[in-house]
């Protein structure tokens, strides 16, 4: 028998119980490949509540969180919406360059329930819920179980967990996946020197009704996906679903992230990642919970640094959110001999400008599961998966210090955009991105 063949994870055919650790699109990405491979999956999710909320807003769908629908979506109805063209505006709002150019831009909370739909059967107004297939795996979803650690032990992982009301417990799984993100609890239970860094900037989020927008404001941004640049700052909007993934024209979204500095503890940094309650977040800032006054400044400095168009979502959004840009890869995707996988940004946490988390997290599930099935080898598995994720991880490292901190004309900032949308299957990693 072949190295690759021994070594896969079902190369004996059997059925396995593969427990995924977060809840998030990772996650169900994970558990929805191998569901339909007819293994039985349990996700565990440390979030007290059954569904997750406001975990972001806009998501460019690229390639593979498209192939990644199209190969397990059951869900009959749009995932997206229409972007026709990529644009740049200039300080006064006028388009300086322009490009046509078809991409489909989704919501967090459509994928999300589509995802929960097909994998274990969740009602949402989002959709209908898909028939199950005979041949399936069992898919199970545990919200509020946190894990606390893992154990090797024999043929498998011994997973423990504890909830917030005190309860603890453990389950023994075949193979564990670490799927919770880029503050992953598996991550540093493997690797606890890897840290994720805060590089520097926060991107400021936010949604308008599309029908609330000024007719100036709609003309920039329906149907477009368009940025502006200036020192030290970018903004980018797009259109994406609205109330329960509508993409009815007027019913939509026009979302924005803004990025601007805040340097490493200033004092500016402390004022808008502290909430409305007086707690100090450290990453992420929900919607809803950003501090009125600290917003009021961030809108007045948006009137005075961006395009108009831009400046009124800015000042029109009503439950902004914060994230802080940062920094984290693992060494490797596979521990304890092939019983610990990591994906999406457990493996390698990429800056927002790649846009390409969502899509990361669907070729790791899909790209895994082939190998699962022998569709592929340990070999190419393993150098497709950390080529990936170091590749993009430092494109976007490089994109994020050259627009947030250098000073460069526009010319080579839509360079960078330009290169960041090559489909992954033509990228070309070099050899210390495959190295395994």
């Amino acid at each position: 028998m072949a190295r690759d063949e021994a070594e896969s994870p079902t190369c004996n055919g059997t059925t396995k119980h593969f427990v995924i650790v977060g809840g998030s699109l990772g996650g169900l990405a994970a558990g929805l490949a191998l569901k339909e491979l007819g293994h039985d999956t349990t996700i565990l999710e440390r979030t007290a509540t059954p569904l997750l909320h406001d975990q972001g807003a806009g998501i460019v769908a690229g390639g593979d969180t498209l192939e990644f629908f199209e190969r397990y979506n059951r869900c009959d109805r749009p995932i997206a919406v229409t972007s026709r063209r990529r644009q740049y505006l200039n300080k006064d709002g006028e388009i300086v360059h322009k490009r046509d150019m078809i991409q489909s831009m989704t919501s967090w909370d459509l994928t999300y329930h589509l995802m929960r739909a097909n994998y274990d059967r969740v009602e949402s107004p989002y959709c209908e819920v898909p028939a199950p297939v005979p041949g399936h795996g069992k898919a199970t979803h545990l919200h509020d179980h946190c894990v606390t650690d893992i154990e090797d032990e024999g043929d498998g992982v011994r997973v423990f967990w504890k909830t917030s009301k005190g309860e603890e417990g453990n389950m023994l799984a075949n193979i564990l996946i670490g799927a919770d993100g880029p503050s992953s609890t598996v991550r540093k239970l493997l690797c606890p020197k890897v840290e994720r860094v805060y590089a520097g900037y926060c991107a400021l989020r936010g949604t308008v009704p599309e029908h609330e927008a000024s007719e100036e404001a709609r003309e920039a941004f329906c149907e477009r996906f368009t940025f502006f640049h200036g020192p030290g700052v970018q903004i980018l909007t797009y259109l994406i679903p609205g109330k329960n993934g509508t993409v009815e024209p007027g019913e939509r979204l026009i979302n924005f992230v803004y990025y601007t500095n805040f340097p490493e503890g200033s004092a500016e940094l402390e004022e808008i990642m502290t909430d409305k309650d007086g707690n100090r977040r450290r990453i992420t800032m929900p919607p809803g919970m950003t501090d009125p006054k600290a917003w009021e400044k961030q809108k007045a400095i948006a009137r005075e640094r961006l395009p108009p168009q831009f400046a009124e979502v800015v000042c029109g959004t009503k439950k902004p959110f914060v994230q802080c840009v940062t920094d984290v890869i693992s060494p490797d995707h596979e521990f304890m001999g092939g019983k610990v996988v990591l994906i999406g940004d457990s493996l390698a946490g990429f800056r927002p400008h790649t846009v390409a988390s969502t899509s990361q997290a669907a070729f790791d599930a899909m790209i895994y599961t082939d190998y699962v099935s022998g569709k592929v080898t340990r070999e190419e598995w393993k150098k497709q998966t950390m080529g990936y994720a170091r590749y993009i991880q430092k494109r976007g490292v490089e994109m994020g210090e050259r627009s947030q901190h250098q000073r460069l004309p526009l010319e080579e900032l839509i360079h960078d955009r330009d290169v960041a949308s090559t489909p992954r299957e033509q990228e070309v990693y070099p050899e210390w991105a495959t190295a395994i």
